[in-house]
């Protein structure tokens, strides 16, 4: 008689327990996947974007399992009528589905934002690809939901390929621009910040790396903008790559009765004169002089001198001419120039 008695009371009890057990099962699995992520998100990305990724998505991926778990547990309640249980677990799942996609996106949201701050090329195209990407997102979670609901869905996701290709035809020029955007980010043959030539020998810095063109600042403040699909089909010089040292030249002749070990004496302690008033004297730092042959009026040379970057050149190419033209005169090394001889002859 006890057993039995027993048996009355924790039935209902079991009853109740059930489902309280699948929401407390539903809630670690929650936990579990949040932990997970953070991880893999740390391991691919560090520990700034583990942080960030698991402050954007903890709260909200923690109440889709406890939605998918409530929807689990009203089907073990028996007081519920079987119409009233299907009508709350469908709206549950939709919920659940919703905020997925919510959560979704705001990973991929965080993730993007955080490899932008590590890349910082790709900051002009942050906001767009989080804007495309969630857009899938949650287009693949309105078809879902469609299913739920018991829509056929095949013809509706046949509708969004046609659709997508007449959007892709009319689009074409601004998608090919985009694709285009897309690989000079990726690939990084310009980055912002470095000094470029192009082909029409217009030269100055990359600015911005858009999803359309880039602008790039000539040294007179004029903006050019260039078509992403143009770029990458242009033979570009980029000065900054692999390192923005770079070497300034002028090339010069002196006279033949010049004595050559005076003369390279001599423009080394321009050079070096020239650079350190530029402040680009350092260790490594050498400037360099090559006598290149005999010229037509005097015994040609080559001096080499390193700068910092590419645009350092224009200023230490002045003081140099400056600088060694006082120096030349001073040490009486003559610098050539054409001379033409003209002799009559007596008729």
């Amino acid at each position: 008689m006890m057993v039995e008695d027993l048996l009355r009371i924790l039935l209902p009890l079991r009853d109740a327990l059930i489902p309280l057990l699948i929401l407390a099962l539903s809630l670690t699995a929650g936990y579990i996947f949040v932990a997970l992520l953070r991880a893999v998100v740390g391991r691919a990305w560090g520990k700034d974007a583990e942080k960030t990724v698991g402050d954007k998505v903890r709260i909200l991926a923690l109440l889709v399992f406890f939605l998918a778990g409530l929807d689990l547990a009203l089907r073990r309640l028996e007081f519920l009528p079987g119409q009233v249980a299907g009508y709350i677990g469908l709206l549950l799942r939709i919920l659940a589905i919703m905020v997925g996609a919510f959560v979704a996106g705001r990973a991929v949201g965080g993730i993007v934002a955080h490899y932008g701050k590590r890349k910082p090329s790709m900051r002009g195209m942050v906001p767009l690809l989080s804007r495309i990407l969630n857009f899938f997102i949650y287009v693949l979670a309105f078809i879902i939901i469609l299913y739920a609901l018991g829509v056929n869905i095949t013809a509706f996701v046949a509708g969004l390929g046609i659709a997508g290709i007449a959007i892709a035809f009319a689009m074409q020029e601004t998608l090919s621009q985009f694709f285009a955007g897309m690989y000079v980010l990726s690939e990084q043959p310009i980055r912002v910040g470095d000094f470029v030539e192009l082909e029409t020998g217009q030269m100055g810095y990359v600015v911005e790396i858009g999803w359309r063109a880039v602008k790039i600042r000539e040294l007179p403040n004029n903006i050019i903008v260039i078509p992403n699909s143009k770029l990458v089909t242009s033979v570009i010089k980029n000065y900054s790559l692999p390192k923005p040292e770079t070497r300034c030249i002028v090339s010069l002749s002196v006279g033949y009765d010049s004595d050559l070990e005076k003369v390279e004496r001599v423009t080394i302690e321009v050079a070096k004169k020239a650079m350190r008033k530029l402040g680009i004297d350092a260790p490594g730092l050498e400037p360099i002089v090559r006598f290149s042959g005999f010229g037509e009026y005097g015994i040609n040379l080559t001096v080499v001198m390193p700068v910092k970057e590419f645009t350092q050149q224009f200023a230490l190419r002045h003081e140099f001419v400056k600088e060694l033209h006082r120096r030349y005169r001073e040490e009486g090394i003559e610098i050539p120039y054409p001379v033409r001889t003209v002799r009559l002859k007596k008729s």
